[in-house]
């Protein structure tokens, strides 16, 4: 007689659990990094539109028209880092999004976005 193969009731149960717990951060993950790839498309797009004489409120302001436009909160015109790399605005911002998932338990990304080559300085 051969033995059957296959999930028990708790294992069944077990994966279950663990797809359900897989479901509910992506779900929960998915607005955020959809807001993050909106506010990298901001900065960049500010960014290549910026021309020589543009000040730093008119980059500010820029941006702050493309965050009204597509709807995104957690960077505002004050969080950006301006500077110039040669003869190209540079746009960095780096930002912590807390994600609260079920009672205590809460998972923190850090997102840094910038329209150059360097990498985004963190403020604390």
């Amino acid at each position: 007689m051969r033995r059957q193969r296959g999930l028990s009731f708790w294992g069944f149960l077990f994966v279950g659990v663990l797809a359900a717990l897989a479901l509910l951060v992506g779900f929960k993950v998915t607005p955020s990094v959809v807001e993050y790839y909106g506010i990298k498309k901001a900065i960049t797009t500010v960014a290549a539109e910026a021309t020589p004489g543009t000040t730093v409120t008119d980059i500010r302001n820029a941006f702050m028209r493309r965050q009204a436009i597509d709807d995104f909160s957690s960077v505002d015109g004050k969080d950006l880092d301006i500077s110039k790399d040669g003869g190209d605005v540079v746009i960095s911002v780096a930002y912590d999004k807390k994600i609260p998932l079920f009672a205590n338990v809460s998972l923190l990304i850090e997102y840094e976005a910038t329209s150059g080559k360097s990498k985004a300085k963190r403020v604390d």
